[in-house]
């Protein structure tokens, strides 16, 4: 389903990322874990193709997604979601249109330019804000909400695109507790009920022992550790942060 073959990604003298390679064979909800500048956003930037590999292969289903250009790459995308630490929604605009927005790649461009949706597409949106526990803030703008409600409006912006991955770059760093734990179990639900591949960006242990089937951990641009959660022990932590973590 997934496969990455020695992936590297380099800045100048940089390495991001260095011969990174796992595979995946099913749908499964994976934690990405390490310090800050480990390559873990820049690895999941190149699943989506928004940051292009130095070398390697990303194969899914067979095809190899980094030689993808232009409607093919956004075809991609469009089946690879994106939700970010900073939400990237429109403030000033309404959350269902904001939800609405995970349609632009399959819209046309004057549909785009005056904001016509189907009503089918609005009433999905609907449903999927409800889903997630936030329908009736749809009418608010998205800048009157709460961090944690802004990170459920992205979630429900991606789930519109129906995606077959959903990628999660750091979705509760900035987050209360609280909040963080509505959006990893909102990522879970999502997973379990949809059947969705689900690979998200984490900073602590405990999140992803809780939440995920699969921890991969990464050091210095390096895959260090491919496990269960229950093999994250204390040996596998200070190999992953670091002996003073």
């Amino acid at each position: 389903m997934l496969q990455l073959q020695a992936v590297t990604k380099t800045f100048g003298a940089n390495t991001a990322v260095h011969a990174a390679s796992f595979s995946v064979d099913r749908p499964m909800m994976i934690g990405i874990i390490g310090s800050s500048g480990a390559g873990k956003s820049t690895l999941l930037r190149m699943m989506n193709c928004l940051t292009p590999a130095s070398s390697g292969e990303i194969l899914v289903n067979g095809r190899d997604i980094t030689k993808l250009r232009g409607a093919e790459k956004r075809d991609w995308q469009s089946h690879c979601a994106m939700i970010f630490q900073q939400f990237n929604l429109v403030p000033r605009l309404d959350v269902v249109s904001n939800v609405l927005h995970g349609t632009l790649n399959r819209r046309s461009t004057l549909a785009t330019m005056f904001n016509l949706y189907p009503e089918d597409d609005i009433i999905r949106a609907i449903d999927i804000l409800d889903r997630l526990g936030i329908a009736e803030h749809a009418p608010k703008r998205a800048e009157a909400l709460s961090g944690g409600q802004q990170q459920r409006v992205a979630i429900a912006r991606a789930l519109m695109q129906d995606p077959t991955i959903i990628l999660a770059d750091e979705p509760i760093a900035s987050l209360d507790p609280m909040n963080a734990q509505l959006v990893m179990q909102a990522l879970r639900d999502i997973h379990e009920q949809d059947g969705r591949m689900v690979i998200a960006n984490l900073h602590t242990l405990d999140t992803a022992r809780r939440y995920c089937d699969r921890v991969i951990g990464m050091r210095q641009g390096r895959i260090v550790f491919d496990g269960t959660p229950s093999q994250l022990t204390t040996g596998v932590a200070r190999d992953i942060y670091g002996a003073d973590a």
